[in-house]
């Protein structure tokens, strides 16, 4: 009794503030103590989730208003594990460079589970576990960075707006708009 009703989406996406360790970057690296982020923290910082279901993703209606609300016209599949990427160590430690793209990064977990790292206002770590059924929108002009966790697999849903563009521009690259412009949303004039 008196329990409080638990958002969904805490259930398959999770976040909390990184220690500073340099062990293997598929560890939680949890802080000591364990600081957690909250979901409404990660959308001050422009990062959207949602909770799909991921066993029906081919007939997922709420799938199906997100990607025609947010014009989401093109997608594929990315499935990272040692079995079906090439050079896997060499791509899983290339994702792991902090970056910005100058579009949207939507990323739904249909399976596995993996770290999508950004930055908050201070420019400390924040660490974004997303499991099976976790779907996140990265805001154009946020760095981050990505990694498998220690089950080394993630078979992911990547959604665009037109044709897929995923350039990614290695820190520093703070004179590109989307960059400014992510500045200007989120970072100014925003509550800490």
């Amino acid at each position: 009794m008196g329990e409080a009703v638990k958002d969904g989406r805490e259930e398959v996406i999770e976040a909390w503030y990184m220690d500073d360790s340099e062990e293997d970057q598929r560890l939680p690296h949890h802080k000591d103590p364990k600081e957690f982020v909250s979901l409404d923290k990660l959308a001050e910082l422009g990062v959207l989730s949602w909770r799909l279901d991921a066993d029906n993703y081919e007939t997922d209606e709420d799938l199906k208003k997100i990607r025609e609300s947010r014009g989401y016209s093109y997608m594929d599949f990315c499935e990272v594990c040692p079995e079906k990427l090439p050079n896997y160590e060499v791509k899983v430690k290339s994702f792991f460079e902090e970056h910005l793209h100058t579009d949207e990064e939507i990323r739904y977990c249909v399976a596995g589970s993996g770290y999508f790292d950004v930055r908050d206002r201070n420019e400390a770590w924040i660490r974004v576990w997303v499991k099976k059924g976790g779907m996140i929108v990265l805001p154009a002009g946020i760095y981050h960075r990505f990694t498998v966790d220690s089950d080394n697999y993630i078979k992911a849903m990547r959604l665009f707006v037109g044709e897929p563009v995923w350039t990614p521009y290695n820190r520093p690259h703070d004179h590109l708009p989307a960059r400014k412009e992510y500045i200007d949303n989120f970072m100014i004039n925003a509550s800490a």
